[in-house]
This record gives C-alpha cells, sequence and structure tokens, in this order.
C-alpha cells in the first residue's frame, strides 16, 4: 500500500487480458477483516442494484485497494484508469489518431489514365469506449483529480446508459448503447487535498458514495501482520504508537496504515523486534513517522521524533 502501483500487485493476482484490462483475483496477502467484510457487503449490494460506487476517503484508508477487492468479486474484467489533470474527454472515449491515405491509378486502356484517391480517418477507442462496448469494470481511481469537464461522458454512460461519440469514430454511429455488464467504481481524496478539483453534482448525483474512515485496529493489527510477516505483539505495539500519532498535526499528515506497514516490513528486514527499548525500532519509527507529519513544525523543526519518542515511552510504561 505504499504507491498505487503495489495495490494490484501485492494485493491481487493480475491475470492478464487482451488489451489494457485484466482480471483480478485476490492474492494470499489481502486480508478480509469484519470491518472490510461490511464494506464490501454493502458495495456489492449498490452494485448488483445497477449503481456506481464511489469510495471517499483521505490518503491511506484504502479506497484503492477497497475498489480492486469490489471488483474481484464481480469476476468481469477491469479497466483502471487513475485521474489526471492533463485529461481530456478524448483521453477517456477516445481520439482521432492519424489518417491512411488510398491511391488507386486505373491504366487499363493505355491512353487514359484514371486516378483516385481517398483519406480516412484512424481513430482509436481509449478506455472508457472499450469498457462500455464489452461490459468490463472501471476503476476510475482518483477521478476529481481530472478536471470536471473531462469527466463529461460519464454523465450519459451512468444515466442514461449510453455513451456519446464523436462522428470520427470508425463505426460511424454518434452513440454507444453501454454493455448491461458495465459496472464502476470511483474513488476520490477530499476536495481539499492539493491537485484535486470539485466535480459537476450531477455526476456526484448518480454515484453512491462511502465514506471511509481509518480502518479498526483489528484490521491494522491484521494487514500489518500480512504484509510484514511480523508476530501479532510486534504488529499490535507498531498499530498503537502510529493510532496515537494520528491526534497530532495537521489532517492531511496524519499518519496511516501506511506507516503501520512500512515500519513492520523495515524491522522484518532488519530482523528487529518492536520493543519500546530498542534504539534501532526507535530510530525506524522516527523516520517513518516523521515523512508522514512533516509539517507539525516548532521554530521549523518537525517536532514528531518528539511525539514519537513520547508515545513509545508511554507503551515501554504499560
Amino acid at each position: 500500500m505504499n504507491d498505487k502501483s503495489s495495490v494490484a500487485s501485492d494485493y491481487f493476482k493480475r491475470v492478464t487480458c487482451p488489451g489494457d484490462h485484466v482480471q483480478l483475483e485476490p492474492s494470499d496477502y489481502f486480508l478480509v477483516t469484519p470491518y472490510i467484510e461490511d464494506l464490501t457487503r454493502r458495495a456489492m449490494a449498490y452494485i448488483r442494484a445497477g449503481y456506481p460506487i464511489h469510495f471517499s476517503g483521505s490518503a491511506g484508508t484504502g479506497k484503492t485497494t477497497l475498489a480492486f477487492h469490489v471488483a474481484s468479486q464481480i469476476n468481469r474484467p477491469v479497466t483502471l484508469i487513475h485521474g489526471d489533470d492533463e485529461f481530456g474527454s478524448s483521453d477517456l472515449v477516445g481520439k482521432d489518431s492519424g489518417y491512411r491515405r488510398y491511391k488507386l491509378v486505373d491504366n487499363y486502356i493505355h491512353s487514359v489514365v484514371k486516378s483516385e484517391e481517398r483519406m480516412n480517418t484512424l481513430w482509436t477507442d481509449n478506455r472508457l469506449t472499450t469498457a462500455c462496448q464489452r461490459g468490463y469494470i472501471l476503476i476510475y481511481d482518483e477521478f476529481t483529480r481530472s478536471r470536471p469537464e473531462a469527466n463529461n461522458a460519464l454523465l450519459s454512460v451512468l444515466e442514461e446508459g449510453i455513451l456519446n461519440l464523436p462522428g470520427l469514430r470508425r463505426a460511424g454511429e454518434g452513440y454507444l448503447k453501454v454493455h448491461p455488464d458495465f459496472r464502476a467504481v470511483f474513488t476520490s481524496n477530499p476536495e481539499e487535498y492539493a491537485g484535486v478539483h470539485k466535480t459537476q453534482d450531477a455526476l456526484m448525483d448518480r454515484l453512491i458514495t462511502i465514506s471511509l474512515g481509518h480502518f479498526d485496529k483489528e484490521s491494522e493489527i491484521g494487514i500489518t501482520m500480512s504484509r510484514s510477516g511480523l508476530p501479532r505483539e510486534d504488529a499490535e505495539i507498531i498499530v498503537d504508537i502510529v493510532r496515537r500519532l494520528r491526534g497530532v498535526g495537521v489532517k492531511n499528515h496524519r499518519p496511516t496504515i501506511r506507516a503501520s506497514i512500512a515500519i513492520a516490513r523495515i524491522l522484518a528486514h532488519m530482523d528487529v523486534r518492536a520493543r519500546p527499548t530498542d534504539p534501532v525500532f526507535r530510530m525506524v519509527c522516527k523516520d517513518v513517522l516523521n515523512v508522514n507529519s512533516a509539517k507539525v513544525t516548532r521554530e521549523g523543526e518537525s517536532i514528531m521524533p518528539e511525539k514519537v519518542d513520547e508515545v513509545i515511552s508511554g507503551l515501554g510504561r504499560r
């Protein structure tokens, strides 16, 4: 969970399908806890009723991983799109990718030469069009990082089941009827995050939004153990430290489950136990958690190392 590319590789087996699509299967790393099971059950109920799902929450709350998990339950190929400020509608639907020129010279009669030239536009469908046409599952990760106008094509897809297409498309139709098996799962960060756009009310009105907070303690311990191989005793100490530090600092820089996983994996790699008296353990916690809360400062210096020491010392006195 340290980056988006690790989600599919660490949590799901990627079974490659033709083109830019994958078939997802849960891997041994993915841990289903009661909290995750409840979220999955709610999301699946809405999706089976034909509604697109939107997981909204702060960084590190498992939005993308949960989107992959839900998609894997449907057992259909998945098309993945990451929101991007540079996106236009053509990046979702498709675009003119060039021309093909034909020239025919007829010299059947020696004294008469006929020449005919034609030029056809080459059109390339992009991922939204392909998903709608073939009935794939669309995962649109952090869709609010794309400018609102880039997502206009989704309005008719999600409401009327029709994708409006430019006349340049080789099939020639001005629209595409969306496949009945098409489903969509969206994720987004809060609007106050850097690089996030306010989306259209019309689009939000078509989504069923499930707001995610941090995982419960048992889920965080289980995920940390699963991702690192550390015993429960160590994982619980790490998770306790991270959870206690969430009350420190500004909203966007509070440590998440990613910090717990990072600390645990580093300790496992170094063959170090999570012990409050171990100086290496304390050093790793300070380094990882200082990055996660870099904006918490006093006189220009981060106060997180001091707070980490306080929390770890408190655990040692339990």
